[in-house]
């Protein structure tokens, strides 16, 4: 017994010290495993860089460790199943929500890119010339960044009768105008309307338009009166009255086109002074003649008181060459192309004396000419054919009064 419990002692510390050693092993085999098993990475999250020691066997399982979730455009360096290895350089981007519209439609984008321009390069926008945007192409990406590009297009405006082709962003026809600070008056006309949106290669066209009042003044011509006079000599004339032109004002509305008169409307007219006759006394009066002593004198001239008279005739025109038209009686006979009047030698057959023209008809002796002598008369006839029909002829002609 006393061997027995001598010994016991002893037993217990052994089994003791061996139990203390398994499990001693136990552990410094469990640290080694963490300390083998662990790896110190690199990890750049929201542009900071940290030191991580971890003991996960991927890159997923680090992150999520971390209680990061990586979405489908977010930037990781590494896949999801790379194995952690120590000294490994892991860096994650998460992508930033934009609005990106252009010509007002709207589009959500996620991107890691720093800057717009880079945005655009990524997703193969070209910016041109003279396009519209709304931010600098160096302007930083952050979170719900709107980024509005408007697509400028080309357009000719045709203002009156100028011509030019200019780009634009603006969306209607009447943004343009604005934008381009061409104002219209009230009568103008635009096409196609103010509502109309842009299209490419469109043409508005302008069409300026003024309304415009032009006064015309326009001269009445007097007219003549003869009127017969006894106290006067028959054959000769005076003039009463010399008479004087009047006035009229007239008005009217104009429209101008683009510089062109396209209508013209009377609208108004107002006499602004009456133009007074001329008037012209024929003398009616018949002087005696003394016969001679002779008791006879010429047979073929008015002045022996015969009433037939055998005359050599021609004829002419109211245009013809040199003649006015209007005859020495003051007869327009460019008004009175049918009128029946003779030229006549005043001292055989005296001016205003009533006459009938064999083949000819009844006519006024109104008129003179240079080469028209003695028994001789020039019939006034409408136009040159009949003068030219009329030719030279021998006609008897009577005296009416």
């Amino acid at each position: 017994m006393n061997l027995v419990s001598k010994l016991l002692p002893v037993l217990k510390n052994k089994v003791f010290i061996s139990l203390v050693s398994v499990i001693a092993i136990i552990v410094i085999s469990y640290i080694t495993f963490l300390e083998i098993t662990k790896a110190e990475i690199n990890f750049t999250h929201n542009n900071v860089t940290e030191t991580f020691i971890t003991r996960e066997d991927t890159v997923g399982e680090f992150l999520a460790e971390m209680g990061i979730e990586v979405s489908e455009h977010d930037k990781l360096s590494h896949l999801l199943d790379d194995e952690i290895e120590s000294g490994m350089n892991l860096s994650l981007e998460k992508a930033k929500q934009i609005i990106l519209t252009i010509d007002s439609v709207d589009e959500v984008h996620y991107t890691t890119e720093d800057t717009v321009k880079d945005f655009f390069n990524a997703i193969n926008v070209t910016v041109n010339e003279h396009d519209d945007l709304n931010l600098s192409p160096n302007q930083a990406i952050v979170e719900e960044l709107n980024i509005i590009l408007n697509r400028a297009i080309e357009v000719t405006i045709k203002d009156a009768t100028e011509e030019e082709s200019v780009w634009t962003t603006a969306n209607t026809v009447g943004e343009l105008l604005e934008s381009e600070a061409i104002e219209l008056n009230e009568l103008d006309r635009l096409e196609p309307k103010k509502e109309a949106e842009l299209e490419q290669d469109m043409t508005v066209s302008i069409t300026r338009v003024e309304e415009v009042t032009d006064v015309i003044e326009e001269k009445i011509e007097f007219s003549t009166v003869r009127r017969n006079d006894a106290s006067i000599e028959k054959g000769k004339e005076k003039v009463i009255a010399s008479g004087s032109d009047g006035l009229i004002e007239k008005k009217y509305k104009v429209i101008i086109e683009n510089g062109k008169e396209v209508s013209r409307e009377l609208v108004s007219e107002e006499v602004k002074k009456q133009s007074e006759q001329r008037v012209v006394a024929v003398g009616t009066k018949v002087i005696q003649k003394v016969v001679s002593r002779g008791g006879s004198s010429s047979s073929t001239s008015a002045k022996s008181g015969s009433k037939t008279f055998t005359m050599s005739s021609t004829a002419y025109t109211a245009g013809c060459s040199g003649c006015s038209g209007v005859t020495a009686t003051g007869i327009n006979l460019n008004n009175n192309p049918n009128m029946k009047v003779i030229a006549v030698d005043p001292s055989v057959i005296p001016l205003g004396t009533r006459v009938y023209v064999e083949g000819y008809g009844e006519a006024i002796a109104g008129d003179t000419g240079g080469s028209i002598k003695g028994n001789k008369i020039d019939v006034h006839v409408p136009t040159k054919a009949d003068a030219k029909s009329w030719g030279r002829k021998t006609v008897k002609v009577t005296i009416l009064d």
